[in-house]
């Protein structure tokens, strides 16, 4: 306890101590002179009994009237009017709230109401994190739609010109389904993002060929890195898993489509699994693709971020994939990790437990 505690406590002690002596001692004085009036004087015995007797009940008598003037009251009031206040602005959705007031009022944690003022001021910054995560996130969400109702709304009304030749025509009505397959993208990405964060997502573990699946992977995205002439190096020794298949399947396909899109012709990519332990594997995807600054990969698993614009308004997409596959990975009890330097390629690593050790419930696409 604090010596400025203490000195409250004691004080506070003198104050009854002495309150209770000036009881005692009127009742001692009056019960003098109503003894002398009466001719009659009990035993000391009985006369200390009556008095102290008398003196509690004197001190009650006026701790009743000096409740029933307000005084307390009145204190206490002022004492929760900062809280009340407090309470009412984040009802009303204002997370700012101030109360300072109780800064010199508690200087301790003994303070019968440090816990109460400390908790309102904690719940008082988390809601004010996740109403600002919240406007941040309709707002991506707006900007992201608006883009593509512009583009599609401009064509759509350049297309009732009747002059137009058939080569533009074409072209018009080529944009148009692009950013409707942007709208349909974001749309899926957005309601994974929502399924993957409740606690309502199917999760099916099952025991699988690792290897099997991101072999599966490779070949089906065969036609896009030959188209680019990319060197594709694989290691996938025979490695079980016990995952969500149709989940991982996702992070694999996120990560290893990435990897194409972002390495240039005649790059390379490789691919390695194996064994971190006894109790995890490892799965290591590095390119010679354009790489990342330091701030982007500081960003790149936060919705909606795209890092440089240039790069976003060549390779396009939403922002969304990384977050997706980090959901993804977190629900599997596993890690992904990022390492890039600007211009000479990114490497991805996923670490995932082999088995089921108990599902957690808590996208490398920071433009898919």
């Amino acid at each position: 306890m604090k010596r400025s505690d203490r000195m409250k406590r004691l004080l506070w002690i003198t104050e009854v101590i002495f309150a209770l002596l000036i009881c005692w001692s009127l009742v001692y004085v009056l019960a003098a002179w109503f003894y002398n009036r009466i001719g009659y004087s009990p035993s000391a015995y009985y006369q200390q009994v009556i008095n102290s007797l008398a003196g509690f009940f004197l001190f009650g008598l006026v701790m009743y009237i000096v409740s029933k003037l307000g005084i307390i009251e009145e204190r206490q009031n002022k004492f929760l009017l900062p809280i009340i206040d407090a309470m009412k602005m984040m009802a009303e959705g204002n997370f700012n709230i101030d109360l300072s007031f109780y800064n010199k009022q508690m200087d301790s944690p003994n303070h019968p109401y440090y816990q109460i003022v400390q908790s309102i001021k904690h719940a008082a910054e988390q809601l004010g994190e996740t109403e600002q995560m919240r406007q941040e996130f309709i707002s991506n969400v707006s900007h992201e739609i608006q883009s593509p109702l512009t583009s599609i709304s401009g064509f759509a009304h350049a297309l009732k010109n009747a002059e137009l030749r058939p080569e533009e025509r074409n072209h018009y009505l080529h944009i148009i389904e692009t950013e409707c397959m942007r709208l349909s993208k974001l749309s899926e990405n957005l309601l994974k993002l929502t399924t993957l964060e409740s606690d309502q997502l199917p999760f099916e573990r099952k025991s699988y060929r690792l290897d099997h699946q991101i072999r599966r992977i490779i070949l089906a995205c065969e036609v896009k890195w030959v188209e680019k002439d990319i060197e594709m190096n694989v290691d996938l020794p025979r490695l079980m898993v016990s995952a969500d298949e149709e989940l991982m399947e996702q992070v694999w396909t996120n990560l290893i489509y990435n990897s194409i899109k972002f390495t240039p012709e005649k790059g390379s990519i490789s691919v390695a699994l194996f064994e971190l332990d006894q109790e995890h594997i490892s799965i290591i995807i590095t390119d010679t693709g354009i790489g990342m600054d330091k701030e982007t990969q500081m960003h790149a698993f936060e919705r909606f971020y795209k890092g440089d614009k240039s790069r976003n308004r060549t390779f396009g997409g939403n922002g969304l994939g990384l977050s997706i596959v980090k959901k993804i990975i977190e629900l599997h009890q596993g890690e992904i990790h990022i390492h890039s330097e600007l211009g000479e390629g990114t490497e991805v690593t996923v670490t995932i437990p082999k088995s089921d050790g108990g599902q957690g419930r808590e996208g490398f696409d920071t433009s898919l």
